[in-house]
């Protein structure tokens, strides 16, 4: 019989917490059975193994990170929402990043995985900030990536100490803000991203 109090949703955020106390790849089916006071075998009652339990602490993560989009955003547009946005991922991976990490490692293993259904909701909570700039339809997607990416490297480089120059981390977030911000708003006024150097050659900005 299942102990008393355990259920899929209580491994999972036990599972949660070591990983951003150890980080994620120090997680195992036996780390988190220490943690909950139970030998590993009795975890194989409530998650199918550590695969599983790992796609349930993203699936955590990403609903976690869309509330916090959510409710970071609602009210604002334009660079105030994108600043809100950015600094809620930041704040998000700087508390979270077991847990956070576990959302780039992990994909859906179904059409019917909750994470699949998280990931999608937490997709749209930037879709949404970026609509505000009013980008043409065929370059969102480029601009969707583009944010994320540059989200997520910015604090995944900041958690794991790989910013070592001298200037302000704080003030270089707000640079990378106002960089995006400026971009997205040249893009939509009918800017193509390239500039042309005086002999005539057009180069990437």
């Amino acid at each position: 019989m299942p102990r008393a109090g355990l259920d899929p949703a209580v491994v999972t955020e036990a599972a949660a917490v070591l990983a951003d106390e150890n980080g994620l790849a120090q997680l195992s089916m036996s780390t988190v059975a220490d943690r909950l006071g139970v030998k590993p075998p009795s975890l194989y009652k409530h998650v199918a193994g550590l695969p599983d339990l790992t796609r349930r602490i993203a699936a955590l993560a990403a609903a976690e990170l869309t509330e916090a989009l959510t409710e970071a955003t609602r009210g604002s547009t334009g660079r105030e929402a994108l600043a809100a946005a950015a600094r809620t991922v930041r704040r998000y991976v700087q508390e979270h990043p077991g847990r956070y990490a576990a959302t780039t490692g992990s994909r859906p293993a179904d059409a019917d995985d909750p994470l699949a259904t998280a990931l999608d909701r937490s997709l749209s909570s930037f879709v949404t900030v970026l609509r505000d700039y009013g980008l043409d339809p065929a370059d969102e997607v480029h601009a969707l990536r583009m944010l994320r990416s540059m989200l997520h490297g910015f604090a995944t480089l900041e958690v794991s100490g790989g910013f070592q120059l001298g200037a302000d981390v704080d003030e270089s977030f707000t640079w990378m803000i106002d960089f995006l911000d400026q971009g997205l708003r040249a893009r939509a006024a009918g800017g193509d991203g390239r500039s042309v150097v005086p002999d005539g050659r057009s180069v990437a900005r």
